[in-house]
């Protein structure tokens, strides 16, 4: 045989190799120029005809700017077709998540990060949207119409929500070891992703990012956003979906090896997402006998606990599959005292909670936002998990996590005596009743209920019993009948609270506010945005200011009647005070603003100069 054959063998080997790690160690940028090779050489019959559709339904969301009982400023404005593209400008008519810019984590109720998060998730906001047909996914256009650029990730997931059944070809069955019921999952696949970037122009755009192919088809998207750079709220207006209703077939051309297979490889290990691989070490309990340690053996048991810290949890899942003493450290229940499990959400799982069970019985900090949707996490596998490992709960970060009900409120209340923390912001699904059971957590020092079906009766009821109370959000709580109870039940009971939202509160009066101002004198931050029964004729504004100094953030959106009078008692009586939102205000005058800025110069101001 001519020796050329076996050269020729080595290089092609040699040039897989260098491919596969290209996809494995190269930036995200690279990683996409390479699924645009694929992409360019890919080919539609004339019979298989492209679909264009916009969105059609809303169907989850992690927060918006606007009400829950109108559509100015919701995410409800993303379905159908534009209202103002390709105009440029602050409207009503388009989607407008809660916050933008740094600020929101700099105020005194930002919670501390979790540890071992993922540097590569940065998403901070989501929306989920159907769309009529599924379609195999050709394009995704997003129209902005005002501060572009904080859409950060899409995704498209394999579940038709207009279906009972999903394709045989993208469902997997799980058995419940205990129920012995099958579950069917689905899957999410990453279209496009990128790191926030700044966008210095704030007119309107489409955005059109080079989206990957995926192999099944789809009517539900999921854009991911970060607004940390932001200037401005960003404004979306709608989401146009471009898809072939027949797999698309590559072209011969296409290269032997398909960089989708590599990239989809490298990329969701990568971003965390591949919680199937993780279960699988999760699992391993034994291993190969291998050669000696090295040097870790000769390092103190602390000293390599210390070093694991640093590692993500894929990561230190992977490492537990090197040796036995790796394996030892790795499922340390030290390693797990806190566990961010939010940037998984996309494959956690009944499973996934089995697993890290025995290594979770130390945990304290547990961050199971945005998962367990659509069935992933059912009743029983959550509250197994927290009978094991909720003891020495002292912050649980449930937001959005849909799947909980009033029996997951009860395990809460009953297995986490010492919780200290509680977020079940946008949780809109739980049922009124089901609220009743936080007032047994009596260690509560914080409490997010924003978005929640929370009453009047369960709510008093826990402002009664946890005292200890310092930061507490009750945003946009629609189905609480008198704000002015609230308020005077907090002024009596809470006296340790130091953050209080209270966000587009629709019926608080001055003499909420009185109860308020002398009831809970540490507030460090107040917001009252779009609270419109508060009038500055009755004095609420200027009692506010006199009888609070040590606030830093105030808040006073669209309240159309705060006056210069206010703003000057505000300079004369609180000078902490750094954030003040009086956007949307028209009585005051731009002297007032400027010499308030002149006298705390680091204040950061919110105001519209338009009168």
């Amino acid at each position: 045989m001519s020796p050329v054959f076996p050269m020729l063998t080595v290089l092609t080997m040699f040039y897989y190799i260098c491919l596969r790690r290209r996809a494995r160690t190269a930036t995200r940028g690279e990683m996409m120029n390479s699924h645009r090779t694929v992409e360019s050489n890919s080919r539609t019959s004339p019979l298989n005809a492209e679909v264009v559709q916009y969105a059609k339904e809303v169907v989850d969301f992690s927060s918006h700017y606007g009400s829950e009982n109108s559509m100015s400023y919701t995410m409800w404005n993303l379905a159908g077709v534009p209202n103002v593209f390709p105009s440029s400008g602050d409207f009503t008519q388009t989607a407008v998540f809660r916050t933008y810019g740094t600020w929101w984590d700099q105020c005194p109720s930002a919670s501390l990060p979790f540890k071992r998060t993922p540097p590569n998730f940065q998403s901070q906001d989501y929306v989920e949207l159907t769309f009529e047909e599924q379609v195999y996914p050709t394009a995704v256009y997003i129209l902005e119409t005002y501060h572009p650029g904080a859409v950060i990730r899409i995704l498209a997931c394999s579940a038709n929500p207009y279906s009972p059944n999903p394709p045989a070809e993208v469902r997997f069955k799980r058995f419940s070891c205990l129920s012995h019921l099958s579950t069917w999952y689905y899957r999410w696949e990453i279209l496009w992703s990128e790191r926030p970037t700044k966008v210095n122009a704030s007119q309107a755009r489409q955005f059109k990012p080079c989206i990957k192919q995926i192999n099944f088809p789809t009517n539900l998207i999921r854009l991911e956003v970060n607004s940390s750079l932001l200037d401005y709220y960003t404004e979306l207006d709608a989401v146009v979906l471009h898809g072939v209703k027949d797999k698309p077939v590559l072209s011969p051309k296409t290269s032997l090896i398909d960089m989708n297979d590599i990239e989809d490889d490298a990329y969701e290990e990568k971003d965390g997402c591949e919680m199937d691989n993780l279960n699988k070490k999760f699992s391993s309990a034994v291993l190969r006998e291998g050669p000696n340690n090295g040097y870790f053996d000769k390092l103190p048991y602390e000293l390599i606990q210390l070093i694991l810290n640093h590692l993500t949890l894929p990561d230190l899942c992977r490492l537990a599959q090197t040796c036995k003493l790796l394996s030892q450290h790795c499922c340390d229940p030290l390693q797990y005292i806190h566990l961010n499990l939010q940037p998984y959400w996309a494959k956690l799982n009944d499973t996934s909670l089995e697993f890290l069970q025995a290594r979770c019985t130390l945990v304290q900090w547990l961050n199971l936002s945005w998962t367990g949707n659509r069935g992933f996490i059912s009743v029983t596998g959550f509250s197994r998990f927290l009978k094991v490992c909720g003891s020495e709960l002292v912050r649980l970060e449930l937001s959005c996590s849909h799947f909980l009900n009033e029996t997951c409120l009860e395990v809460i209340s009953e297995m986490c005596p010492n919780l200290q923390a509680l977020n079940l912001s946008s949780c809109d699904k739980l049922p009124p009743q089901a609220f009743n059971h936080i007032a047994k957590l009596c260690s509560l020092k914080r409490l997010v209920l924003y978005r929640t079906k929370v009453e009047q009766t369960a709510l008093l009821s826990i402002l009664n019993f946890c005292s200890e109370l310092q930061h507490l959000s009750l945003g946009s709580c629609v189905l609480i009948e008198d704000y002015d109870v609230i308020a005077s039940m907090i002024g009596a009971k809470c006296k340790k609270l130091r953050t209080l939202d209270l966000w587009r509160c629709k019926n608080i009066t001055e003499n909420g506010i009185a109860e308020l101002a002398s009831g809970c004198p540490l507030l460090e931050e107040l917001d009252l945005g779009w609270c419109p029964t508060l009038q500055s004729s009755t004095g609420c504004f200027t009692r506010l200011a006199r009888q609070l100094p040590n606030l830093q953030k105030l808040f006073l959106t669209a309240n159309r009647s705060v006056c210069d009078t206010d703003i000057e008692e505000l300079a004369c009586n609180c000078t902490k005070l750094q954030q003040l939102d009086i956007l949307g205000t028209r009585m005051i005058d731009n002297r007032a603003v400027l010499e308030l800025n002149a006298s705390f110069p680091k204040v950061f101001i919110k105001k519209s100069f338009t009168q």
